[in-house]
C-alpha cells in the first residue's frame, strides 16, 4: 500500500510538474554574468527580465507567459557552447537569445545547426555572424560595417578635423573586425590610419598600449572593447595626458564616468544604438518611455539602458515571431522570424537576407547614434 501511495504521488508530482511546465514558454538566455564583460552581459540579461515582465503583465503569447531560462556564458567562447547546449538539450528551449560577444556567438553557431533551432543575436557585431550562411541566425544588432559607414559620413563634422587615426581593439573577433571595417570607412574619406594596437579581453593595464598610441602623435584613438576597459581606457589615457579624441565602437557606455571626473583633456565620443539622454531622438519614444520607467523602478545604473535595451529588443523580437508562428517549436520561428516585424526600443526590427543564397541569416538594419562624454555630462554632438 505504502509503494503504492508512493508511485502515486510521484506521479501526480510529475503530472504537475509536467502541466507547469506547459503553461510556459522558455526562451534560453545565454549572456556574460561574471568574467570580463559580465557588466554589458548583465545590462542585457535585466532588459531581458523587463521585456519578460511587460509581456507577461500583458497577457504573454499564445495565452500563456513566457519563462527565461538563464545561462551565463562566463565570458568564455568554450562556456557559451556548454551553455547553449544546456539549454537547447537539457532545458528544452525552442530559441535563444545570445551570446554579447562576437567570439562567443561563433562558437555556438554550429550547434545551432547542429540541432536546428534558431537564435535571435542581440549585440554580437562581426560581420562572419550572417554571411558564413547559417540560416538558424537573426541579428538585430548593427553589424561593425554599419557602424562604421555611419560614423564616415559624419566624419566631416568633427572640430578640429578627423586627420589622423590610431586604434585599440581587443584582440577577439569583436575588435579585430571593427578596427578593420573602421579602417576601410575612414580611409574612403582620405583619413590617414595610424597605429594599429590590441589588448586580451581579460587586459586591466592598457598603458603600454596607450603610451605607444600617444607616439604615434595621431588626432583621435578608435577604441573597441566592453564597458570595463572603455572605462580603464578612458581613465589610463587622462593620466597619460593623452590629449586627443576618444570613440569607442560597439555600443558601450562607460557608466563611471558619469559620476566621476570624466576624461579631463580628452574628448570622449561613444557609438550607440540607443540613446536614453534624448530619447525624443529615437523612431518610437513611447516604446522607449515604457522600458526607461521600468529599468528606473528597478533603481539599475541609467547608462546600462544603452546596453539594457538590446535585451527588452531581443526577447520583444522572440515573442512577436512566437505569436506569428502560433506555436513554439523552433523550425516554425525560424520561419516566422523572417516574417516578423515590430517597433522596438531602436526603431524597426525586420530582417533581411544576407549571407550564401540557400542558406541566408537575418539582418536587421538599427538606428546608430553618437554622443559625446564631457566631463560627466552627455551631450549630442
Amino acid at each position: 500500500m505504502h509503494k503504492t501511495m508512493g508511485v502515486v504521488a510521484a506521479l501526480a508530482t510529475l503530472v504537475a510538474g509536467t502541466a507547469a511546465a506547459q503553461d510556459t514558454i522558455k526562451i534560453g538566455v545565454t549572456e556574460p554574468l561574471t568574467g570580463a564583460v559580465a557588466a554589458s552581459g548583465t545590462y542585457i540579461t535585466n532588459g531581458a527580465r523587463i521585456a519578460e515582465e511587460v509581456i507577461n503583465r500583458q497577457g504573454g503569447v499564445l495565452g500563456k507567459k513566457i519563462q527565461l531560462v538563464i545561462e551565463d556564458n562566463k565570458s568564455n567562447p568554450k562556456e557559451a557552447v556548454s551553455a547553449a547546449e544546456k539549454l537547447i538539450l537539457k532545458d528544452k528551449v525552442p530559441i535563444l537569445m545570445g551570446a554579447w560577444s562576437s567570439t562567443f556567438t561563433l562558437a555556438i553557431m554550429p550547434k545551432l545547426i547542429e540541432y536546428q533551432v534558431p537564435m535571435v543575436v542581440e549585440t554580437s557585431s562581426s560581420g562572419k555572424i550572417t554571411t558564413s550562411g547559417n540560416p538558424w541566425i537573426f541579428r538585430i544588432s548593427p553589424t561593425s560595417a554599419m557602424e562604421a559607414k555611419v560614423f564616415a559620413e559624419k566624419v566631416a563634422s568633427f572640430k578640429p578635423p578627423i586627420k589622423k587615426v590610431d586604434f585599440l581593439s581587443v584582440n577577439n573577433d569583436f575588435g579585430r573586425g571593427a578596427a578593420d571595417e573602421f579602417k576601410k570607412a575612414l580611409e574612403a574619406k582620405g583619413v590617414k590610419i595610424g597605429l594599429s594596437e590590441t589588448m586580451a579581453p581579460e587586459a586591466t593595464d592598457l598603458s603600454a598600449q596607450l603610451t605607444a598610441i600617444k607616439q604615434s602623435a595621431g588626432d583621435t584613438l578608435i577604441f573597441t572593447s566592453g564597458v570595463e576597459q572603455t572605462t580603464l581606457a578612458i581613465k589610463q589615457g587622462t593620466e597619460l595626458r593623452l590629449i586627443t579624441r576618444l570613440i569607442t565602437t560597439g555600443g558601450s557606455f562607460p557608466d563611471q564616468m558619469l559620476t566621476q571626473a570624466g576624461a579631463g583633456g580628452m574628448g570622449s565620443y561613444h557609438i550607440l544604438f540607443f540613446n536614453p539622454w534624448f530619447p525624443e531622438s529615437v523612431s518610437y519614444p513611447d516604446i522607449a518611455k515604457v522600458f526607461i520607467d521600468e529599468w528606473k523602478k528597478k533603481g539599475w545604473e541609467f547608462a546600462g539602458l544603452t546596453e539594457g535595451f538590446r535585451g527588452y529588443d531581443g526577447i520583444s523580437t522572440i515573442v512577436a515571431a512566437i505569436k506569428l508562428a502560433g506555436k513554439a517549436e523552433p523550425e516554425a520561428l525560424r520561419q516566422a522570424l523572417w516574417n516578423t516585424k515590430l517597433k522596438g526600443v531602436n526603431g524597426d526590427i525586420a530582417f533581411a537576407k544576407d549571407g550564401p543564397a540557400g542558406q541566408e541569416s537575418g539582418q536587421s538594419t538599427p538606428n546608430i547614434y553618437v554622443v559625446h562624454l564631457k566631463d560627466g555630462k552627455v551631450m549630442q554632438p
